[in-house]
């Protein structure tokens, strides 16, 4: 089988991908715009770049023609565009077949929401798709809006080989809480922040751990010193992701505070780890997180509640413990990494033989 996934290359979730395809024997390609080429993903698959000669989304209209000479010469048996708009779009144009497009999460919540040209984008894509996915069910109703065609559930999991409890990472005496997350307003970072403050009047021997990056970190390593809590409060930065559940394993509870959220996979992540999670009632959260069993779910915006779930779990040892080996046990049973992907498999297989 031949494949090309066209997507941003510098993703994780683009590259996830890629890297099972071509561990399972495919013969991969990713395609990929000049702005999203990542040299040390290319140097792991093949990859291939793609120019934007024109501004805005005139450059949709001048990548088609360079696409269509690259499926020529390549003549992948799968063509499978990662987010909607602009890739999943520009693909639409080639009226190469067969096509899969996959909803990533902006391009369904927050694209076609902008004006009609968007909209019109949108159902363009999705007409010319031979099958669409989404990796929750809350996304996938939003994508139902703009199509009559059924949706594939490809839930994004995780590895557990490699997320998983570590005994040898070591976990303070005093508790620690904390995300991995971009360190950006749609994460709720500022709420966190707000709800850690809270948490720290009350039980003062806490610790808290922001890893990630983002273009408001200034502000947040501010906003942590105004609320007094700058000395107890890790802001640790971008890290790479084989180091992540290092991370995940030094924290008792783990908070998923955002505004929006597609699927959730940083739940899933440090559900995976065995640490039970805290997180907001929006996008794919609900889905992934069983309510008071695996973990908490609070409204979004709300640091107060934010806070009031932390102290809960931080005040009940033996109800972490419990959420925890139920986390993991969940993970196991429906976010497998490997389950998840072999899915998707199944489905290029399907698409090949209906063809």
């Amino acid at each position: 089988m031949k494949v090309i996934l066209f997507g941003p290359g510098k993703s994780i979730h683009t590259h996830k991908w890629a890297l099972f395809f071509k561990k399972r024997g495919i013969d991969i390609k990713v395609v990929t715009f000049f702005d999203h080429f990542s040299k040390k993903n290319a140097g792991e698959v093949e990859t291939i770049v793609l120019p934007k000669l024109l501004p805005g989304k005139l450059s949709y209209l001048s990548s088609t023609f360079t696409l269509k000479k690259i499926l020529k010469e390549q003549k992948p048996d799968i063509f499978h565009a990662h987010y909607a708009a602009s890739y999943g779009f520009v693909g639409a144009l080639t009226n190469y077949k067969p096509y899969i497009v996959s909803v990533w999460g902006r391009d369904i919540f927050e694209f076609p929401k902008l004006n009609g040209i968007n909209r019109r984008i949108i159902r363009y894509t999705f007409s010319h798709a031979d099958e669409i996915c989404s990796t929750s069910n809350a996304m996938a109703k939003e994508t139902q809006k703009y199509t009559d065609k059924s949706i594939h559930i490809t839930p994004f999991g995780v590895d557990m080989n490699l997320f998983k409890p570590d005994p040898n990472v070591r976990k303070d005496k005093d508790k620690t809480v904390g995300i991995v997350k971009s360190l950006s307003d749609k994460y709720g970072i500022s709420d966190l922040i707000r709800a850690f403050a809270i948490v720290y009047q009350e039980c003062p021997n806490v610790k808290f751990l922001i890893v990630g990056d983002g273009p408001q970190k200034t502000e947040y390593e501010l906003l942590a010193k105004q609320l007094g809590i700058n000395e107890v409060i890790t802001f640790v930065g971008r890290v790479a992701n084989e180091q992540v559940p290092k991370y995940i394993n030094k924290m008792d509870v783990f908070c998923v505070p955002s505004h929006s959220e597609s699927f959730g996979v940083a739940a899933v992540e440090a559900m995976s780890c065995g640490v039970p999670v805290v997180v907001t009632n929006v996008g794919g959260l609900p889905e992934v997180v069983r309510e008071n069993e695996t973990g908490l779910i609070v409204p979004k915006e709300n640091p107060e509640k934010l806070a009031q779930a932390i102290l809960t779990l931080l005040r009940d040892d033996k109800k972490r413990k419990d959420m925890g080996l139920k986390g993991i046990a969940h993970v196991k049973e429906n976010y497998n990494w490997f389950d998840n992907a072999n899915k998707m498999l199944q489905l290029y297989n399907k698409v090949l033989n209906k063809n």
